[in-house]
């Protein structure tokens, strides 16, 4: 038995299985085409405590650590669900440990709690148009003026920026590019803080994505998350969980297609035998379920460490690389192995193959994580 295999999270994978089978697979399709998820799965979600899952009970969550979360994720995926359904219906996973770690009770009971109760929606807002990976070299700015920052920018690729309620978001209180972060809670609907066009993309396609800009807008200091010029601190303190998060994502989308490539290769017959018949297919098959299985071991050790507090920052760069590889790997092979019917829509597969191409890029890109990785050999 394992660390993510105890009784207890036995019956969270139970408890999430069945509120992907209920709540989930019947309109999966339908929200896919719609570009976002309906409110009300965030809610039906807190209701059956899988939204707090990773929040203390002190704060409106319901337990667990980072192990937790990762059952849910897991679970979720190889119910049938998707690497977008948990970018959208999660997104607070992102947005609120800022605000938690702060310990600020006013911008607890504000946002987070209603957050986690499914009742508001959390988005967080780091990446601008023209920074990419750069965090230091934010350049949205907020300027003091009395009890209010004034702030000016723009921000991209804001994951479920289009329905959110508000932002947790990055801005420099220094010159622009300075490096020196803060952190402010912005509320949707304040006078010049305004949602752009909801982006197209290739995957995660019931995830709405948004751009944000910001022309002169007053945002209390009172909605500061923590000391002003720690938000940078704040926000690497984070990076872990969300790449092991990702990662998570990786292996497990892996697993769902190495267990639909199996279900089609015993099902579909060709000239006469079915697919696994054919010794060619029995080795990809076999190969896909190995590098699986390796990316979900390694995340796993690393996933432990982390949730015991050790500073591990080179291992998680290595295993979000390691589970995102071994998931590209996995969904083209998949696909390749459903032949046409791969390339439909109708195929739960086409859906991963397009899904899994964001996990080497979010949080962090393949080649930041082997920048990471190269810094802690010494190069």
């Amino acid at each position: 038995m394992t660390i993510v295999d105890t009784p207890e999270r036995r019956q969270l994978r139970e408890l999430t299985r069945s509120f992907v089978t209920r709540e989930v697979l019947p309109h999966l399709s339908d929200w896919e085409r719609a570009g976002e998820l309906p409110r009300s799965l965030h809610e039906s979600a807190a209701k059956v405590g899988l939204l707090g899952i990773g929040f203390p009970e002190s704060v409106g969550g319901s337990g667990g650590d980072l192990l937790d979360s990762m059952v849910v994720t897991e679970e979720i995926i190889r119910s049938g669900g998707s690497s977008g359904l948990i970018a959208a219906l999660f997104t607070h996973g992102i947005a609120l440990p800022h605000i938690v770690a702060a310990q600020d009770e006013a911008l607890i009971e504000r946002y987070v709690r209603p957050a986690l109760a499914g009742t508001m929606i959390g988005a967080l807002a780091i990446t601008e148009p023209d920074g990419g990976s750069d965090v230091a070299g934010i350049r949205t700015c907020a300027v003091r003026d009395g009890d209010h920052y004034v702030v000016n920018g723009a921000k991209t690729y804001i994951t479920s920026g289009v329905r959110a309620d508000f932002v947790t978001t990055a801005v420099c209180t220094d010159f622009p590019g300075s490096g020196s972060l803060s952190l402010l809670v912005i509320d949707k609907g304040t006078p010049g803080f305004t949602v752009g066009r909801r982006l197209e993309k290739l995957g995660w396609h019931c995830s709405d994505t948004a751009e944000l800009s910001f022309a002169d807008v007053r945002v209390p200091v009172s909605n500061r998350v923590g000391p002003e010029d720690t938000g940078f601190l704040a926000i690497m303190q984070q990076f872990a969980a969300e790449r092991i998060s990702l990662a998570t994502q990786a292996y497990a989308t892996a697993q769902r297609c190495v267990d639909l490539a199996v279900r089609w290769s015993r099902d579909r017959q060709t000239f006469g035998r079915p697919l696994v018949a054919r010794q060619v297919v029995r080795h990809r098959l076999a190969e896909m379920h190995s590098r699986t299985e390796a990316a979900r071991a390694y995340v796993h050790e690393v996933a432990e460490r982390v949730a015991a507090g050790q500073p591990v920052v080179t291992e998680v760069a290595i295993a979000k690389n390691v589970a995102v590889s071994a998931c590209d790997f996995v969904v083209d092979a998949a696909l390749q192995l459903h032949g046409g019917f791969g390339y439909m829509r109708d195929a739960e597969v086409e859906r991963h193959y397009r899904d899994a191409r964001l996990l080497g890029i979010g949080g962090g890109a393949t080649e930041i994580m082997n920048e990471i990785i190269a810094k802690g050999m010494g190069l």
